[in-house]
């Protein structure tokens, strides 16, 4: 079958909900994906930081493979020996005290929502279902209900309601709108360090430390979501860390199993987490083993291939290199390590079309944003290749 021919059968019997360059991908390592009529594609996008590791990572590989054959699946009726080695790892590799596991990156952001409303309630003493959370402008946490509901998108929120209750917007990077929304039922604050959906969005120097202030005066919870930006991608293992502040609810996924199954997770404090009781709060797949065997390699792999050292670094690079192109259609190139936005001043789509062509993947954000978001394990010479193709493009649609 040809790329038209699988294409076809998609539109066909599969829901519109998506928009993707018609390239179909049969084979993939490392940063390089081919079709399925044999042309090969550098991957900036990395399926929006899930392969901060590579595609089909050899060691996480082997360690899928193995615990396949063993047990994939428990439930939590049960024990299995994986979860305790994957919670210790994950306590030993962050600094947080406890995690509690998910599956999706959504179903941990309404994990922590979850945790901080019982926090709220049961530590803050703020009357049943008064309790607020506040949230940023711009922000994207998710696609359920609940998540869409606090979103300033309408692509996002537009037609799914009612909306959820209890969730207050501030002006993302306006630490005194933030605080002007404080009140005595807020339970807590959930932000994006860096908001990579909006366009690779970098807040202010000093907002961060000032909404953990804030939150430290008022007995708020600060609750960041690292989902994308964790892990290694933002040249730092957490991108909160740049401004020296230690949230009390840190929320990951996606690079958390280097691509092979959904894993999320929070992590917190042990005085926070055990707010939550058995039988209030779970999921059958959540913490099965063959998702703890996975997650514990990947974060080995980000270890050992000092991948968040590389990302910091080869950033860098990538950043300077792309602010070199002279282009009067590129106005900003921002980006904290390997999380690059190029911000244009046209739509955004045509370009990432034809880097399609000449065998660059990158996906287009709010109209006028490329992101640029390899897996880390790129190397110098590849973001040179991808620079000649990227400068390239430029010059034809001048």
């Amino acid at each position: 079958m040809t790329t038209q021919d699988y294409i076809q059968l998609e539109e066909k019997y599969g829901a519109h909900n998506y928009h993707p360059l018609d390239v179909v991908i049969k084979e993939a390592k490392g940063v390089w994906v081919t079709d399925v009529d044999g042309k090969r594609y550098l991957d900036c996008l990395a399926a929006y930081s899930a392969v901060n590791q590579g595609h089909c990572h050899p060691k996480i590989l082997e360690a899928f493979i193995e615990q396949a054959k063993k047990v994939t699946l428990t439930s939590r009726a049960f024990r299995n020996d994986k979860l305790p080695i994957f919670y210790k790892k994950l306590a030993d590799m962050t600094g947080y005290e406890m995690s509690l596991p998910m599956n999706s990156g959504a179903e941990a952001v309404e994990t922590a929502i979850k945790v901080s409303r019982r926090w709220g309630y049961d530590i803050k003493k703020i009357p049943e279902n008064k309790a607020e959370i506040i949230v940023a402008d711009g922000n994207f946490h998710g696609r359920t209900t609940t998540i869409v509901g606090f979103s300033t998108d309408p692509m996002s929120y537009r037609g799914f309601g009612p909306y959820a209750p209890g969730f207050v917007i501030a002006k993302y990077g306006d630490a005194d709108d933030f605080r002007s929304k404080i009140n005595e039922n807020t339970s807590a604050i959930l932000i994006e360090p860096i908001q990579g959906e909006g366009g690779i969005v970098i807040p202010p120097e000093g907002f961060l430390r000032e909404v953990e202030q804030m939150c430290r005066e008022n007995n708020v919870l600060f609750v960041c979501d690292e989902i994308q930006s964790g892990l290694g991608r933002s040249g730092r293992l957490f991108a909160f860390e740049y401004e020296g502040v230690h949230p009390d609810i840190v929320i990951i996924g996606k690079a958390l199993s280097g691509g092979f199954y959904p894993v999320s997770a929070i992590l917190s404090s042990r005085d926070i987490l055990m707010v939550i009781k058995p039988g209030e709060h779970g999921s059958t797949f959540g913490g099965n083993p063959l998702a703890a065997a996975v997650a514990v390699k990947a974060l080995e792999v980000i270890e050992e291939e000092n991948l968040i050292q590389r990302s910091f670094e080869l950033g860098e690079y990538f950043m300077s290199k792309l602010r070199a192109i002279n282009n009067p259609h590129i106005k900003l190139v921002r980006g904290r390590g390997l999380w690059i936005g190029l911000v244009l001043d046209t739509k955004a789509r045509p370009y990432c079309e034809m880097l399609k062509e000449e065998g660059i993947l990158c996906k287009e954000t709010h109209e006028t944003i490329i992101r640029f978001a390899p897996p880390l394990v790129i190397t110098k010479e590849e973001i040179d290749w991808a620079i000649e193709k990227i400068e390239k493009v430029f010059n034809a649609l001048n």
